[in-house]
């Protein structure tokens, strides 16, 4: 089993930015691509962005490309996510996920990630 907990979250202005952090327990996440999602009020669960495990590829949605960095620190099983020049369609509930698998068909299918966090909000005035 693995526990994800995510921190950061916040009210900022647009044009704002925000560190987001995930933090693993109960089994390492080292070997193992980690990612980002988001759910705003309505919407459906959508991909933010993703990482393998050496981080030498970095998946971003088309939406926050740019503006978005996601990074980890596997010493610590903890992952990041830098989001600069927020704006307010930014404004959602950010997950981070961790896979069963270490080899995945789709870093940017939610139904690849079997593990959750609780979440944290995100929200962004104009």
């Amino acid at each position: 089993q693995v526990q994800l907990v995510e921190s950061g979250g916040g009210l900022v202005q647009a044009g704002g930015s925000l560190r987001l952090s995930c933090t693993a327990s109960g089994r390492t996440i080292a070997r193992h691509a980690m990612a980002w999602f988001r759910q705003a009020p309505g919407k459906e669960r959508e991909f933010v962005a993703a990482i393998t495990w050496i981080s030498d590829y970095l998946y971003y949605a088309d939406s926050v490309k740019g503006r978005f960095t996601i990074s980890r620190v596997n010493a610590r099983n903890t992952i990041f996510l830098q989001m600069d020049n927020l704006k307010p369609e930014d404004t959602a509930v950010y997950y981070c996920a961790a896979p069963e698998e270490f080899l995945l068909a789709s870093m940017s299918s939610w139904t690849e990630y079997k593990y959750w966090g609780q979440g944290t909000q995100v929200t962004v005035s104009s």
